[in-house]
């Protein structure tokens, strides 16, 4: 069982030698820190800590496999501040900010929070503006999500919708193309351009894109299969498409037409 979300009136727990790293690095809001030493690898992050003037307790594993509910703490769980989520138009205002034509991966029902870790990262590395969850019936951030994204989900926007469709219908209006992986693809996700404003639909583990959210798409792609298994899992599929749109941008300039509002 992964530890949740915080709220407005509870912390949240990160855990992870990575993800705490990251989170220091990154100005959020510490309570404590917990570590099982203040030597070997803890070194750096009680370092960092203290530089912070961030409260630093030795415990025993123990007490951290409880903290962190039985998740890989690596001997370092951290008591944070709640995470807040961002708001759509926040993550065009990255892409705005960057001088960049907008690159936004939504997720439709992600429930696995190591998938959802793992997306985060590779949407970060890949240079994403920022990333969409429904709010019910999907993964939030949670410590294990933050884990798994070794400490990317400090670095990129995660905005949360009431409504997938409506959002998608939004993110048109505002002059993105949708796509969304299906294994029925018209095309193979290496066809389109993607160096104009774009917006990528990714399902979540077993009924993939919804139908309703496929046909508010402008196109949907496909990943190729040549063995007995006929799908990725979300992770490595979000994964091939991100980087095949880095591929793109980075082989020419991005192509005229609607700019990032």
């Amino acid at each position: 069982m992964a530890p949740a979300a915080g709220s407005a009136d509870r912390p949240e727990i990160i855990y992870g030698l990575h993800a705490v790293k990251e989170a220091l690095r990154a100005g959020r809001p510490f309570i404590r820190l917990q570590v099982v030493s203040l030597h070997g690898q803890f070194q750096e992050l009680v370092r960092l800590a203290r530089i912070r003037h961030i409260p630093v307790h030795v415990e025993p594993r123990a007490a951290l496999d409880r903290l962190a509910l039985g998740g890989r703490h690596q001997g370092v769980v951290a008591c944070t501040a709640a995470r807040t989520y961002a708001e759509p138009e926040e993550i065009l205002a990255v892409a705005r900010s960057r001088r960049e034509p907008a690159f936004i991966v939504v997720l439709d029902g992600v429930q696995d929070p190591q998938n959802f870790g793992a997306i985060l990262r590779s949407a970060e590395a890949a240079g994403v503006h920022g990333v969409v969850i429904p709010d019910r019936r999907a993964v939030g951030l949670t410590g294990t999500v933050e884990k798994a994204s070794a400490g990317a989900v400090e670095h990129i926007k995660v905005a949360q919708t009431t409504n997938i469709n409506r959002l998608l219908g939004a993110f048109k209006e505002a002059g993105l193309w949708v796509y969304g992986l299906d294994p029925s693809g018209e095309r193979l996700y290496t066809a389109p351009d993607y160096r104009g404003p774009v917006a990528l639909v990714v399902g979540g583990e077993g009924i993939g894109v919804r139908k309703s959210v496929l046909e508010r798409c402008d196109e949907r792609v496909r990943i190729p299969m040549s063995g007995r298994i006929n799908s990725l899992n979300a992770s490595a599929a979000a994964t091939l498409v991100c980087f095949e749109v880095v591929r793109q941008r980075r082989a020419a300039p991005p192509q005229a037409g609607p700019s990032v509002p």
